[in-house]
C-alpha cells in the first residue's frame, strides 16, 4: 500500500479520536438545549471549572489561597495530603451539582418564559463569573492533571498496522479511553431521554414553559437535573481535555470547537452531537493533510467553521436536528 495513503489512513483515524473529544463537550450543550431551550455559553468553563475542582482537590490545594495570604498575611497553600483520583472525582461532581443548584435558584428562577436572548445572555454572564470565580478559587497557573489514565501510544496497534502494512500507525491511549467513555455516555443519555419519565418531562419543558408547569412538571426540579448532567459532562471533557493538554484557562475555549460540531450533528441530538464531532475531527485532519501543505497550513484553525457555515446554508437544522415549523 502506497505510504501516502497509509499516511491518510493514519490522519483520519486521529481525526476521528479528536472528533470524540470535541463531541464530549459538544454533549453538554446539546443537553441543555434539548431541555430547556438554552444554550449554554458558558458549558466550556464548566468543563474548565471541573477540571480546576478536581486538580484542586487531588492535590490537596487551599481554596482561595491567594486571596487568603493577601488579606491575613498568610503563606498556606495546601493542606498536606492528596486526595484519591476517584473520591476527588466523587467530590467534584458533588460541587458541579451545587453548581446547578445555585444556578436554578439564582438565575433561571427568575427567567421562566422570558426570551431565548435574555438567557443566552444570562449564560454569558455566567461564564464570565466562573471564569474569575475559578481563577480566584485555584489560581491561574497551568496544572497536570492525572486521574490514572494511560496516555502516549498504543503498542499493539503499533505493532499491529507495522506487521500488516509495514508501517505503525500512532494512536493515543487517552484518545482510546475518550472514545469508550463517550459511546457509553451517549448510549445511557439517549436511553434516559427516550425511556424515562424524566427525559420525557426535560423534552416537555424545553417546547414549552408554561404548558409543562400546566402538567404538573416541576421546573425547578429538572432544571436542576440538566444542568447537573451537563456539569458532569463537563467534568468528563474536563478530565480528558485536561489529561491531554493540561489545565489552563485556555481550555474553556474548546467549546468554540463544539459550535461547529452543533451545526453538523443538529442542537437537539445527542447522536448528532458524536457524529459531527467525528465529521469535523476526521475532516480537518485529512483537510489538513491533503489540500493544507498546497495552501501554506494552518487549515485546522478554519476548516470546522467553514464547513459548517456550508451547512447553515443548506441545512440549518443539522444532519439530526429537527425542523422548527412555526404557523403565522
Amino acid at each position: 500500500m502506497p505510504d501516502q495513503v497509509l499516511f491518510g489512513i493514519e490522519a483520519a483515524t486521529n481525526g476521528l479520536m479528536a472528533g470524540v473529544m470535541y463531541s464530549l463537550v459538544a454533549l453538554g450543550f446539546v443537553l441543555i438545549f434539548k431541555a430547556s431551550g438554552i444554550f449554554n455559553y458558558a458549558q466550556g468553563v464548566m468543563a474548565l471549572f471541573a477540571a480546576l475542582t478536581l486538580v484542586g482537590l487531588q492535590e490537596g490545594q487551599v481554596p482561595f489561597a491567594h486571596l487568603i495570604n493577601a488579606i491575613f498575611g498568610t503563606e498556606v497553600h495546601h493542606f498536606g495530603w492528596h486526595m484519591p483520583a476517584l473520591l476527588a472525582i466523587l467530590l467534584a461532581l458533588a460541587v458541579m451539582v451545587l453548581f446547578a443548584i445555585l444556578v436554578e435558584r439564582y438565575v433561571l428562577k427568575h427567567l421562566v418564559n422570558q426570551e431565548p436572548i435574555i438567557l443566552f445572555m444570562a449564560t454569558i454572564g455566567l461564564a464570565y463569573f466562573m471564569e474569575g470565580f475559578g481563577d480566584l478559587m485555584w489560581g491561574s497557573d497551568i496544572k497536570k492533571l492525572d486521574v490514572g489514565l494511560i496516555q502516549g501510544i498504543n503498542a499493539t496497534i503499533d505493532e499491529t498496522t507495522y506487521n500488516w502494512f509495514g508501517y505503525g500507525f500512532y494512536i493515543d491511549n487517552l484518545d482510546i479511553s475518550a472514545t469508550i467513555v463517550a459511546a457509553i455516555l451517549v448510549t445511557v443519555l439517549v436511553l434516559f431521554s427516550q425511556y424515562t419519565k424524566q427525559g420525557r418531562a426535560m423534552r416537555a419543558v424545553a417546547d414549552d414553559h408554561q404548558a409543562a408547569l400546566s402538567v404538573g412538571i416541576s421546573l425547578r426540579f429538572i432544571w436542576v437535573l440538566v444542568w447537573s448532567i451537563a456539569g458532569f459532562v463537563a467534568l468528563v471533557a474536563g478530565i480528558m481535555w485536561g489529561s491531554k493538554s493540561g489545565v489552563q484557562f485556555s481550555l474553556s475555549l474548546i467549546a468554540l470547537k463544539a459550535l461547529p460540531v452543533l451545526m453538523l450533528g443538529g442542537f437537539t441530538s445527542i447522536p448528532g452531537a458524536i457524529v459531527g464531532g467525528l465529521i469535523i475531527g476526521m475532516g480537518e485532519k485529512l483537510f489538513e493533510f491533503a489540500i493544507g501543505p498546497m495552501i501554506g497550513g494552518a487549515t485546522e484553525n478554519w476548516f470546522a467553521y467553514m464547513l459548517a457555515l456550508i451547512f447553515l446554508v443548506f441545512r440549518p437544522q443539522g444532519l439530526f436536528g429537527e425542523k422548527i415549523i412555526e404557523r403565522v
